[in-house]
């Protein structure tokens, strides 16, 4: 998951709740300065919330672009149901395409980060015409890493029998050991990410899991796309093997960035940076859409 640095919403962001025809999703969503450029969606991944990109919302708002950063389905402040049906790839797809639409402002870039990638990528292959762009962070197109995957199914058991304050408790003592980096978190910041736990939905956190393990590739999807697509991450990446991320990059002809000094999110660690690259990736998308309507 992604640890933000603060909580201070940036200048002229509004938290509220996205009115869509799935139901309400919580997000945080930031007006541009100066003239309107654009408009992104960014899902967040997996334990993760839409206060992951925070320290991005400034940096694009600046750069004339409205970025609304969403709770998904049974995340943190947005409401989810107990079953697993409503956490299936197909139903959260459907969820982004939906909050694209509520948005009101024509087709959207579209973002994931980690698991939101999974998510982001369902969305563009189900609605094409909802989404000028799609930008994968930090989200690979097949499996996680073994380690990871060894975390996500040690998780998913032990949510299956421990109550969720005690998983929470043994994340914390792994963390205090050393396992994540950034361990000292201030007391607020502390107190955030523990409300975030305790409010996402077991069935969220299962289902999500569930995804991360599927041995599907989806590199002949991504391909097969009719968008501007972006793959991103940092050069520390952990998640998901490097040497993939380049190879998935390289057989769908994305657009290829890679962060120096960043690791799994340098949608915290480098926000300024990657802001310069989004709004590039976005500005050539613009330039080459201009083009080809100029042809016609």
């Amino acid at each position: 998951m992604s640890k933000p640095r603060s909580l201070v919403l940036p200048p002229g962001t509004r938290a509220h709740h996205l009115v869509t025809a799935r139901g309400d999703f919580a997000v945080l969503d930031t007006e541009p300065r100066g003239g309107r450029r654009g408009t992104v969606l960014l899902l967040p991944g997996y334990t993760g919330s839409k206060e992951d990109f925070l320290p991005l919302l400034g940096p694009l708002s600046e750069a004339g672009y409205r970025a609304v950063a969403v709770d998904g389905r049974g995340q943190y402040q947005s409401p989810g149901s107990r079953g697993r049906a409503g956490y299936r790839r197909r139903a959260l797809a459907l969820d982004a395409v939906a909050q694209a639409s509520a948005l009101g402002d024509g087709p959207v870039h579209l973002l994931g980060h980690s698991f939101g990638g999974l998510v982001a990528r369902a969305a563009a292959s189900l609605a094409p015409a909802a989404f000028r762009s799609l930008t994968l962070l930090s989200s690979g197109p097949g499996r996680v890493a073994r380690p990871q995957r060894v975390r996500v199914r040690v998780l998913r058991v032990a949510l299956a029998f421990l109550p969720k304050e005690r998983v929470w408790q043994a994340m914390c003592w792994l963390d205090s050991r050393g396992e994540e980096p950034d361990t000292d978190d201030a007391p607020e910041l502390a107190g955030f990410l523990r409300r975030r736990w305790m409010r996402t939905r077991i069935a969220q956190l299962a289902g999500a899991g569930r995804l991360l393990l599927s041995r599907q590739d989806g590199t002949a999807e991504l391909a097969a796309l009719r968008m501007p697509l972006h793959i991103a991450y940092g050069a520390d990446e952990m998640v998901w093997p490097t040497a993939a991320l380049a190879a998935a990059a390289a057989r769908t002809g994305a657009h290829h960035t890679v962060v120096a000094g960043a690791g799994h999110s340098p949608n915290v660690s480098h926000p300024r940076e990657l802001t310069d690259r989004l709004t590039g990736f976005w500005e050539r998308t613009a330039a080459a859409a201009g083009v080809r309507s100029t042809a016609r």
